[in-house]
């Protein structure tokens, strides 16, 4: 089942927030509450609906915040999408490897799309912002995790915000 014949799966540059897809997938801080880059954007975007979900999620089941690699749906609010998930990345780190926490981002959040039923599921580049992952290496982590996936999403799509992120994807995902 581990073959990617089944998926769609495209790397492009563009906006996340603006996809027409069933599921973005949001590089969230644990406290689900809105942060910067793409996160905020999400945010500002998607509106009120989207952090009232995040803080009843909060309440409920995340009182000390999602953990690390782990994803969960809300509303997409006013996005062009269905649903967001919202997955928390690592912070980078030389002295000590956590790259299994960024690939648990990419299946968690693959699986979550899965279980929502979502045909099409976009993705940003996990943990390469503040969090300073290096983008070649994010890159190929992102790529590992998705073809090594056992569950299917009929279409997967890379969004990438600027060229330096694009050839990154581009050469790891092999569609230069």
């Amino acid at each position: 089942m581990s073959s990617t014949h089944h998926t769609r799966l495209s790397v492009i540059r563009g906006d996340i927030t603006e996809q027409r897809v069933d599921a973005i997938v949001n590089a969230a801080n644990s406290s689900l509450l809105g942060g910067g880059g793409v996160d905020g954007a999400v945010h500002r975007k998607g509106g009120e609906a989207i952090l009232e979900e995040c803080r009843r999620l909060r309440a409920a089941h995340y009182g000390g915040g999602l953990p690390t690699g782990r994803a969960v749906a809300t509303t997409a609010g006013l996005l062009p999408a269905r649903w967001v998930i919202h997955t928390v990345g690592p912070v980078y780190s030389a002295s000590e490897d956590r790259s299994a926490l960024l690939a648990s981002c990419f299946t968690e959040s693959l699986g979550v799309a899965h279980e929502l039923g979502a045909e099409s599921v976009a993705f940003p580049a996990i943990s390469t912002g503040v969090f300073r992952w290096p983008m070649d290496d994010a890159a190929r982590i992102a790529a590992e995790a998705i073809h090594g996936s056992e569950v299917r999403v009929p279409e997967v799509r890379l969004v990438l915000f600027d060229d330096r992120a694009l050839a990154a994807f581009r050469r790891a995902f092999g569609t230069t």
